[in-house]
């Protein structure tokens, strides 16, 4: 019994415990801050019928911190500069969730500066993409970080665009950090696989009220804070490990990069700009159009949640395909192919009602 406690990852659980208390606590009194931290009901993208605190970001944060003072020295060395560096993110999204006054251009720069900060204390970025040309561009260090700050702001962003219903960031953010997880197992590192673990924990903690119960939304500070750990964790995985390609880690995060993909091409080709917010997203789709039909009875917080389960499908696809071929290029590039294939023939169902990869894919009108 003795062994068998000593075996478990008492930061990553101490990191859920108090994410979980945290986040239990600010629903408790959110009618002490709510006139700051509610999230209301009207806008595009509101799918909730009751004012909801969007501060979960504090709690995955508290949550961290508690996990990163019992980790091993080894894992505070990767774990400190994570949350040193991603807190601009989490400031200005918090900031945000607070005032609703911070423009999407502030934001985004401050997550892209969170990637910069973190190639300034570590002396880390993104130096191989596994493209001809590109890598050799990535030999040099300005080129190098510029692009790792815009793969970081990137991702970040991903990460805010799918927080649309209960438990489908949570969800997604929780595969994909098991799944980097898994890889670094694999490869006989045992440091990043137990960091991922921890922030997978403090994400899990956070997890258990938003879902199914919806009591606490992640909001800007969360999402954008958890979006960067994700991508930085990418970088590590790719500084640490020369023989895994770039497409590993783009794969794992492939359904929120693909949602801004698709998101900017979609609103781009209807007229307006890509920070502009529409309820087109494939999660609003299949919340619409999947979701209502299977529970024509079920009032809107069973169809939320459930439309979040459902979309966790779209994230463990391309994750499985990177744990199984982390190395291999040629099968990761053909697995995001076949990925981006089966999102378009998605969406066209649910938009014009058909299959198929057509131009139409981006032309859907909201109904």
């Amino acid at each position: 019994m003795q062994n068998f406690i000593s075996l478990l990852p008492w930061p990553a659980l101490t990191a859920g415990a108090v994410a979980l208390l945290a986040a239990l606590l600010l629903v408790l009194t959110q009618h002490w801050h709510g006139h700051l931290s509610m999230d209301g009901t009207d806008g595009v993208q509101k799918f909730h019928t009751h004012p909801t605190p969007r501060v979960g970001g504090i709690a995955i944060v508290a949550g961290l911190l508690a996990g990163y003072l019992l980790a091993h020295p080894s894992r505070q060395n990767l774990l400190g500069p994570l949350l040193l560096a991603g807190t601009p993110a989490f400031v200005f999204g918090i900031v945000e969730d607070l005032t609703k006054q911070v423009s999407v251009r502030a934001r985004l720069l401050a997550t892209m500066a969170c990637g910069v900060l973190g190639w300034a204390i570590t002396g880390l970025s993104i130096t191989d993409a596994n493209l001809v040309g590109l890598d050799w561009l990535l030999e040099f260090t300005v080129v190098s970080v510029v692009f790792t700050a815009f793969a970081v702001g990137g991702v970040a962003n991903a990460i805010n665009i799918i927080d649309g219903f209960n438990g489908l960031a949570a969800g997604t953010v929780i595969i994909i950090l098991t799944s980097f997880g898994f890889m670094a197992t694999a490869l006989g590192d045992a440091d990043l696989a137990r960091t991922s673990l921890i922030v997978a924990g403090a994400m899990l903690g956070f997890a258990l009220i938003n879902w199914p119960l919806g009591k606490i939304f992640l909001g800007d500070g969360g999402a954008y804070f958890v979006g960067f750990a994700l991508a930085w964790l990418a970088v590590l995985l790719l500084a640490r490990h020369e023989e895994v390609s770039a497409w590993a880690p783009m794969l794992v995060c492939g359904f929120p990069i693909l949602e801004v993909f698709f998101s900017i091409a979609r609103r781009r080709r209807r007229g307006s700009s890509p920070g502009d917010a529409d309820r087109l997203h494939l999660h609003s789709l299949v919340n619409r159009r999947v979701v209502r039909v299977l529970l024509p009875h079920a009032s809107n917080l069973v169809r939320n949640s459930a439309t979040g389960a459902i979309m966790w499908g779209a994230a463990l696809v391309p994750a499985l395909i990177a744990v199984r071929w982390p190395t291999h290029t040629p099968a990761l590039v053909l697995g995001f192919a076949a990925c981006v294939l089966l999102y378009a023939a998605a969406y066209a169902r649910l938009t014009q009602f058909r299959w198929g990869f057509g131009a139409a894919t981006l032309q859907s009108k909201e109904s």
